[in-house]
């Protein structure tokens, strides 16, 4: 199945212009990723093992809007897609946005109790997904299976929520 992606400006404006899903993006464009922390009462996050095919690791829930989806929508859509929860009622958090090389980063954040046995993983995605504390997953990055990217996010959230 084909998925387009759009394409922004510098300055983080939709072009009009779309990419397809895998393709490289075109010299002076950028595009989208968006990426969550789940929070949890018990301060433990929702962190999710990629199948191997999309590098075996330990990640937060996250991905690319399709064409025409908002950051906003984007986030949702991939908590229902990867993790079968609709957080449509939900108000997550944009609290960062990066940009690097040709890529903006949408950072989100939202505290929600979800049972671990009311997630239905998406098999082509994931493997498995857990609940974890924060010097947990500060581990599972030390043995080198966490996705840097989203190791960088939690930090950047932890950091957000020092202060």
């Amino acid at each position: 199945m084909v998925e387009y992606r759009d394409l922004y400006d510098a300055n983080k404006c939709v072009t009009g212009k779309t990419f397809i899903k895998g393709e490289q993006v075109l010299k002076g464009y950028f595009y989208l990723i968006v990426i969550i922390v789940i929070k949890n009462s018990l301060d433990k996050y929702l962190i999710q093992k990629r199948v191997e095919r999309k590098g075996g690791k330990w990640a937060l829930t996250g991905g690319h809007p399709k064409a025409g989806e908002s950051s906003l929508e984007g986030i949702k859509e991939e908590v229902k897609e990867e993790l079968g929860i609709d957080i449509n009622n939900d108000n997550p958090i944009l609290f960062k946005e990066n940009t690097h090389n040709d890529q903006f980063f949408d950072l989100y954040y939202l505290e929600k109790d979800i049972d671990i046995n009311d997630i239905n993983i998406q098999q082509e995605e994931v493997d498995e997904v857990k609940w974890a504390t924060r010097d947990e997953i500060i581990k599972i990055y030390e043995k080198g299976e966490f996705h840097k990217g989203h190791y960088n996010a939690f930090l950047d959230y932890l950091n957000y929520e020092e202060n």
